[in-house]
């Protein structure tokens, strides 16, 4: 087989599938498309030289194991102060079927020691002040009843947060009410770990993956596609051809769609998010926290800025984070050209990306104090969750792109939407994922989702398979107790979450 460091130069192949970007969402989807259809020739180009360098890295990702948990964001108060928990359950019923397919990996060896990629962490909300605490308590009452959310704990009490999180407790003086909810089984990924590995078991597997490739056009090609490929080293160029298409590229997605000239990706544009954490560079300090403790976000901020000071396994070492800082930079990639915004933009989708920013002067605000703040004032943010912090114990370090979901809206011209879209051609011969937010650890199901529209033909033959990879395929466990507890007790078993 190939060395997929350094990828033949013929001038024209041809594919089942082409993967572009490996990031999480391509290697999902190619390890699933590899164990439903293991005889599909697949090819995968990515422009960088590792796997898992852009979004999916945990140094460039704002949320390492989304699962609803301890993320406010998902379960917002209404106008009369009450909590849907749906938003919640449903972010959690999708995380629970991306651990089921962690663990099918670990059992096949498609994947190392979970270890390297997951590991066990609380998830935990805090929140200051006597209206965030009276939230917070409606929050946990809406939870608690939930299956999903059973073991979720609330407490008012200074010295039951400081045995959860003493950093937290630390030099604050009872004066000022504080409120906390945990779920004591959360879960900390490292996206970029588990990305590369995935990537190393497809190439094993038969897929043809070429580092070091940018895509620079996509046309139709009789009932499929025809790319242009672009070897960043040599310079040297060639034709794919593919059957089916799935633009995993992150921020570069958009770009790419637009090339295709798919009818679907009209109206569509993107608004670049940037953002910066604090590091922490003590030991001493990293070893005392324990937990993902989630804080509410700033007025006009975007979900992804949610404050919180975070435990981290990033290739087996531990560390600690807070931020993010979120900032403005036009270009949607971390390693892409900041021209990528203005050359976005088409007559298809100016009149949305106006209204948006019409009416997100909110946004535009926040994200210009931002930008402006000083490196003392986020030291000053640092010491809301964290009293007794030293400026000179923690670096400033530069996060990943985010670039959020402007689309029509037949009402307000544009919308600016905080999540993930799938843009799928009628024909279902090319598909794209745009957006963010909750992002990697929804991939499983996100990529089952396009495997359903874009293959319906086949799809139903392939759902026993499913059921094999994802016991709880088909159904909500939210609503079945006794298969929850059967599938998280194999889950934490062979993920060694226990």
């Amino acid at each position: 087989m190939e060395n997929p460091l350094v990828p033949s130069e013929s001038t024209s192949q041809s594919f089942d599938v082409v993967l572009i970007g490996a990031g999480i969402m391509s290697a999902t989807l190619g390890t699933l498309i590899k164990q439903l259809e293991p005889g599909w020739s697949i090819g995968l180009f990515e422009n960088l030289d590792q796997a898992g360098l852009e979004s999916s890295s945990p140094w460039n990702n704002a949320g390492t194991g989304h699962s609803a948990l301890c993320e406010l964001n998902y379960t917002a108060p209404a106008a009369d102060g009450s909590v849907d928990p749906a938003k919640a359950i449903g972010i959690n019923e999708q995380y629970q079927v991306s651990r089921q397919f962690f663990s099918h990996m670990v059992k096949n060896k498609q994947v190392g020691d979970p270890a390297s990629f997951i590991n066990p962490l609380p998830h935990m909300s805090f929140v200051i002040g006597e209206d965030n605490a009276k939230y917070l308590k409606t929050r946990y009452e809406a939870l608690k009843p939930q299956t999903l959310f059973n073991e979720i704990e609330h407490t008012e009490d200074l010295d039951t947060i400081k045995s959860w999180t003493p950093l937290v407790a630390q030099g604050r003086d009872g004066s000022v009410p504080v409120a906390a909810s945990r779920v004591i089984s959360g879960t900390d990924v490292d996206f970029g770990s588990l990305t590369r590995q995935m990537t190393q078991s497809l190439s094993t597997d038969g897929v043809e993956v070429n580092f070091g490739h940018r895509v620079t056009g996509l046309k139709r090609d009789g009932a499929g596609w025809n790319l242009d490929v672009r070897n960043n080293v040599t310079k040297a160029k060639r034709s794919v051809k593919a059957k089916f298409v799935f633009v995993g590229a992150g921020g570069g997605a958009l770009g790419l769609l637009q090339k295709a000239g798919i009818d679907e990706i009209k109206g569509f544009g993107g608004f670049p998010v940037s953002g910066q954490f604090l590091r922490c560079t003590d030991d001493a300090i990293i070893d005392q926290h324990h937990a993902k403790v989630y804080g509410q976000a700033s007025v006009g901020a975007p979900p992804m800025s949610v404050p919180h000071l975070d435990t981290r396994f990033v290739d087996g070492k531990r560390s600690l984070m807070f931020g993010p800082y979120a900032g403005f930079s036009t270009n949607f990639l971390k390693t892409s050209s900041l021209l990528d915004l203005p050359l976005s933009i088409r007559p298809h989708n100016i009149l949305p990306m106006l209204a948006v920013g019409k009416d997100n002067l909110d946004l535009t605000t926040y994200l210009i104090k931002e930008v402006l703040k000083s490196r003392s004032k986020k030291d000053d943010a640092l010491r809301e969750y964290l009293p007794e912090a030293v400026g000179e114990n923690w670096e400033l370090i530069t996060a990943g792109q985010r670039v959020q979901v402007i689309k029509k809206d037949a009402k307000k011209g544009g919308v600016l939407q905080f999540g993930t879209e799938v843009i799928t051609s009628e024909d279902g011969t090319i598909s794209g994922l745009l957006g963010a937010s909750p992002g990697a650890s929804t991939a499983t199901p996100i990529m089952i989702g396009l495997l359903g529209r874009c293959f319906p033909k086949q799809f139903a033959s392939w759902e026993s398979k499913l059921k094999e990879i994802i016991p709880s395929y088909g159904v909500k466990l939210n609503e079945n107790p006794s298969l929850y507890a059967e599938v998280r007790a194999e889950t934490d078993k062979v993920l060694k979450l226990s």
